[in-house]
């Protein structure tokens, strides 16, 4: 299963995911039966490494990232190369429909729908607060292999 995960800008919240569920994937031994990759719906911050903060959150967890990471953003073509898009918050999925109008079948996801809850990653763009944003993917990521 090959899963992306989107934010705005894909400088916190879609990287975090995307190296938590490596993470994840490593733990549970399904290294080349699950990949993670992340991307973002606007062109604001391409090409930008992951937000320092958001680096800091990770390493204080012992959650490994690639600091060659950049942001990138959604193409059509993702929506063939993916089995599954996962997006942060109702914003990105509003978005997301201006890069991959169709989704055929049924491949975009909220993030935290996987926990059974319809709500938002909270993002620390605006709050600052990345811990519990971390909480928020981890949660989200350990329910996507229920």
């Amino acid at each position: 299963m090959r899963v992306l995960f989107v934010c705005h800008g894909n400088i916190c919240r879609s990287p975090m995911a995307e190296f938590i569920f490596k993470a994840l994937v490593k733990a549970k031994g399904l290294e080349g039966i699950h990949d993670a990759d992340s991307a973002a719906v606007s062109t604001e911050e391409i090409g930008n490494p992951i937000y320092p903060p958001a680096k800091r959150c990770l390493n204080q967890h012992g959650v490994w990232f690639d600091t060659g990471k950049r942001a990138r953003q959604v193409t059509l073509s993702d929506y063939d190369r993916y089995d599954s898009i996962v997006c942060m918050d109702a914003s990105n999925l509003r978005l997301i429909k201006r890069i991959i109008p169709d989704d055929p079948k049924g491949k975009i996801h909220l993030m935290m729908a996987f926990t059974g809850v319809e709500r938002d990653v909270a993002d620390p763009w605006y709050t600052g607060d990345y811990e519990t944003t971390f909480q928020d993917l981890l949660e989200g990521c350990n329910a996507m292999f229920m």
